[in-house]
């Protein structure tokens, strides 16, 4: 048992001892371990040269792979709703709980801006209209090759996998390349991180080198913050999805059955593993067939409301380290807008995380040398943000089937004999 926890978790683990390690290591060297910082930029600069590929073919082979899961209308408008729905739920309530309890309150983070550089966002000046344009789009195809545009990229990749896609039978050969080009960049990945613990552990040690031991308390409240934030949803929010899908009895179909899909969560730490467990789990609760095997493996990839809680978190972070500000509409509005796609289209992206804090990185101008500070977090909330990203797809399975089925579809079930 102590022997597969291990294997799972292993790569976890590995990376925590070693930027562990570098903490300890630059608490007790201080400003002086700054020598070690080449090795850490190794690791950014190698991580940097395979982002672009990686985004382009993983969206791109997503979306151009998706013919299957073609379904009638009203469940894929279901399954729009109520994802966008869930994950602007755990965006508010994500916000809302970094505002009452921010993890970076009172401590002194001047020091990290001469680390750091300047990261001051330099379209503040613009307007709404051409700051959207910018945003989205890029003026030149070759602007699209630049860890500085990822979400330009995206979007030209959704828009060339539609098009894969509309092509058919034509089109099949470059979604057999994208598919192709997804695997090798996500190997190009595997070898890189095989690299990360010395690369991690020696920026971190700079990090904590330069701003002593209250970096660390900086982490180990965003710990405590998410765990809390996790509870309150998973035992409050999902509660409330499974009345909304079916009353007392939804609640009670939904909680006689999420232990396996949460202790699988919890054991593999990855949303992909846990889809056999969640549809057999939904079948339980009596979600048709038909719902369950399109609402399941899609939302395993682009409904990730652990993810999107863990955005904000990332974002008031770096906020906070940088004295941004995050009292206005438009800074509250923006940070749960960009949370929202680190959630929910960051998600279909294998290694999603990395791309998410990227695109959280540059959408607000920071340094990309700040990728480590977030990476960090990525690492001590992945077990319950797996929790919520993947246990809630079965609740959520239930709203699809309360959407396209009627509210008394649980007695129809009932009565055709459909749950177990």
């Amino acid at each position: 048992m102590v022997l597969s926890v291990f294997k799972t978790y292993r790569s976890s683990l590995i990376l925590l001892v070693a930027i562990l390690i570098g903490g300890i290591v630059g608490y007790a060297i201080g400003p002086a371990v700054a020598v070690v910082k080449p090795f850490g930029d190794l690791f950014l600069n190698l991580m940097f040269m395979i982002i672009v590929p990686l985004v382009f073919f993983s969206v791109a082979s997503a979306i151009a792979n998706m013919n299957e899961m073609k379904r009638l209308g009203k469940i894929m408008l279901g399954i729009a709703v109520v994802f966008i729905a869930t994950a602007a739920i755990s965006a508010v309530l994500g916000f809302i709980g970094a505002s009452l309890y921010n993890p970076l309150h009172n401590v002194d983070t001047s020091a990290i801006k001469e680390l750091m550089g300047d990261s001051e966002n330099t379209t503040e000046n613009m307007t709404l209209l051409n700051q959207l344009v910018n945003t989205f789009t890029v003026p030149d195809f070759v602007n699209l090759f630049s860890k500085e545009h990822i979400l330009q990229l995206i979007v030209f990749a959704i828009i060339f996998g539609i098009a894969t896609t509309m092509a058919g039978e034509k089109g099949q050969p470059m979604a057999k390349f994208l598919t192709s080009g997804q695997e090798v960049s996500m190997k190009v990945v595997k070898i890189v991180m095989y690299y990360a613990p010395i690369g991690l552990g020696c920026y971190f040690a700079t990090v904590v080198g330069e701003l002593g031991p209250k970096i660390l308390q900086g982490y180990a409240r965003a710990f405590i913050l998410y765990l809390l934030i996790a509870i309150v949803y998973y035992f409050g929010f999902f509660t409330l999805y499974a009345w909304m899908a079916g009353g007392k009895a939804g609640i009670k179909l939904f909680w006689k059955n999420a232990a396996a899909p949460s202790i699988t969560a919890i054991a593999t730490c990855s949303s992909a593993a846990s889809i056999p467990i969640n549809l057999d789990a939904t079948k339980k609760m009596g979600v048709p067939l038909d719902i369950a095997e399109t609402v399941i493996p899609l939302g395993a990839n682009t409904h990730k409301d652990g993810s999107v809680i863990g955005g904000i978190l990332k974002i008031v972070f770096l906020f906070s380290l940088f004295g941004k500000d995050m009292t206005s509409a438009t800074s509250i509005l923006s940070i749960l807008g960009v949370a929202f796609l680190v959630g929910a289209v960051m998600g279909a992206i294998p290694g999603g995380g990395m791309i998410g804090e990227m695109l959280i990185i540059t959408i607000y101008g920071f340094s990309p040398e700040v990728l480590p500070i977030i990476a960090v977090i990525s690492t001590i909330i992945d077990a319950p943000a797996t929790l919520l990203n993947s246990t809630g797809n079965t609740v959520t399975a239930m709203l699809v089937t309360r959407f396209t089925e009627g509210k008394d579809w649980i007695n129809k079930i009932r009565n055709n004999d459909r749950v177990a």
